[in-house]
């Protein structure tokens, strides 16, 4: 089948100047970029007054488990997301050995979800993205193999260190998963069971990764009080490993660190001046989301999820729990003190019995149940297993504009789907193009598409995609450069955007004037090599 856009202006995605000109797709190529081209019996787009651009791709995602239930992925669609990056955060869904299955579903669920629709004995990566290949994606899918899943798989859920041969079956495992087609490593530090590990641990699996020169993608130990601690570790990594790093939702939180600022930008600019290959993503809000699991102290989540509501049951330990909140603990980042319990909300819950729940802060929360807001939300943590989503506010319009115009910078969701969720599970990619680049005038449109298309298919090494080019898939976006915005809020997130007229992915046409279609034309790309193809 072919396809002829007439008449748009096309911003290609290299960062260069926009120009006029069709474009001329067969099947899942693209075979012309000029002007005045014809083909006959193709499908005319008119694009006149669009802007038509690369497919967007989403280097920090999470619909690793809606992927195999909703398969459209239809929030990320309907923004131009073509691609998007699997395996977040050291938490995902593979390796997962089968006498795991059931305690690794419920440390998954706060972030990714829960489904019994769905054969959980897929045990690799390698079964795992075989599974989304039956289900016919929607967008292209790739996979970083996750930090927390190798470290279960080759000494279970234990809060200690490996010994060496433990040690060396991770790096076994590393190897068969990036052999399967992971794109590298991901890991999230403040996450059980990797925040369980010291550098070392981490460093030597990332030689295997570095190998295949895949990427390191991290949410590091700290964004708050010990942030500069934990860049300093991060780039010895990169340092003694060889490894590409990639920062995750890249921020500095809670407002007593932001003189640490200018000190976190010194530091990028120091590892990439050492050689060590630096680059992060951003979402383009002032409100993070994640598990709500994480206000707890650290200790409350030793041994897995069970313990973790095992300690939830006990009083006195919710008093100790209460305390190190209060008090903070050194190297520990305390959601509740960089956000406020008040700039906390609830985005989704496990059961219809805690729905009332969504959408409040922890203040209204407990007074929702007649209680203090400590323990309506150890309550809440309680009854739903530690299966509850949360957004907290963290930072400044100026930190965000700050970090957006990096050269590091590539864009991102790193949108929890289940709920109530954070509006840039809707709007992340819409919102860059219209407050910050049409209103705020951040940076220029042509940047912004970079930063959205060839930045992350170059820093992920994902070829042939990412950039308007003949002979490249027919990964494409076309939008309203006048109307294009986020729609979502925080109380009223599920929206999708405006603008966003068409969408097509691998050819085919998946989104028409501003409608879904259906289409599920997605692929796994998988590295072979040191490409992702």
């Amino acid at each position: 089948m072919k396809t002829l856009i007439q008449n748009g202006l096309v911003v290609d995605g290299s960062g260069a100047a926009s120009y006029k000109a069709d474009v001329l797709l067969n099947g899942d190529r693209i075979t012309a970029i000029g002007t005045g081209l014809s083909a006959d019996g193709a499908l005319v787009i008119d694009a006149t007054g669009l802007v038509v651009a690369p497919g967007f791709i989403d280097t920090h995602s999470h619909s690793d488990l809606q992927i195999l239930i909703n398969p459209e992925v239809a929030p990320k669609v309907m923004q131009g997301i073509t691609t998007e990056i699997l395996g977040q955060d050291g938490i995902s869904m593979a390796p997962l050995p089968v006498e795991y299955i059931s305690p690794w579903r419920k440390n998954l669920a706060g972030l990714d979800g829960d489904s019994d629709n769905i054969n959980w004995e897929f045990e690799t990566t390698e079964g795992y993205l075989k599974l989304i290949e039956e289900v016919g994606p929607g967008l292209n899918e790739c996979y970083l193999v996750p930090h927390g899943n190798i470290r279960m798989e080759a000494m279970g859920l234990e809060n200690r260190l490996p010994n060496d041969e433990e040690l060396k079956k991770m790096c076994q495992i590393t190897r068969r998963e990036m052999e399967a087609g992971a794109v590298g490593l991901s890991t999230g530090l403040i996450y059980m069971p990797c925040a369980y590990s010291e550098s070392k641990e981490i460093i030597e699996m990332c030689k295997v990764v570095a190998e295949y020169d895949g990427i390191f993608v991290i949410h590091q130990r700290s964004e708050a009080d010990t942030i500069l601690d934990s860049m300093d570790e991060v780039i010895k990594i990169g340092r003694e490993s060889g490894v590409k790093i990639h920062y995750s939702h890249f921020k500095v939180c809670g407002k007593k660190n932001w003189d640490k600022i200018e000190k976190v930008v010194e530091l990028l600019e120091k590892a990439q001046k050492e050689g060590i290959r630096v680059s992060f993503d951003q979402y383009p809000y002032v409100a993070g989301s994640t598990m709500l699991g994480v206000i707890l102290p650290p200790w409350v989540h030793d041994g897995g999820t069970n313990r973790v509501l095992e300690r939830l049951a006990d009083p006195k330990l919710r008093q100790k729990m209460v305390y190190d909140i209060e008090h903070g603990i050194p190297g520990w980042d305390n959601f509740v003190e960089f956000a406020g319990l008040d700039q906390i909300f609830v985005t989704n819950v496990k059961t219809s019995k805690n729905k009332d729940a969504v959408g409040l802060n922890l203040i209204q929360l407990g007074e929702l149940h007649g209680k203090n807001p400590y323990d309506a939300t150890f309550d809440l943590l309680l009854e739903e297993e530690n299966a509850v989503g949360m957004v907290d506010f963290y930072g400044t319009e100026e930190h965000v504009q700050l970090f957006m115009k990096r050269p590091e910078m590539n864009a991102c969701t790193d949108g929890l789907l289940g709920g109530k969720p954070h509006p840039r599970v809707f709007g992340a990619f819409p919102r860059i193009l219209g407050k910050y680049v049409r209103e705020e005038k951040t940076f220029s449109l042509e940047e912004a598409v970079y930063k959205m298309t060839k930045k992350p298919a170059t820093t992920f090494n994902i070829v042939n995609r990412g950039e308007l080019r003949e002979g490249y898939f027919a990964d494409i976006t076309i939008f309203n450069p006048d109307t294009v915005i986020d729609k979502g809020t925080y109380t009223e997130p599920v929206q999708y955007p405006e603008g966003i007229e068409y969408v097509i992915i691998n050819g085919s046409l998946t989104v028409a004037q501003g409608k879904h279609t259906g289409s599920r034309t997605g692929k796994v790309l998988r590295k072979k090599g040191t490409d992702v193809i």
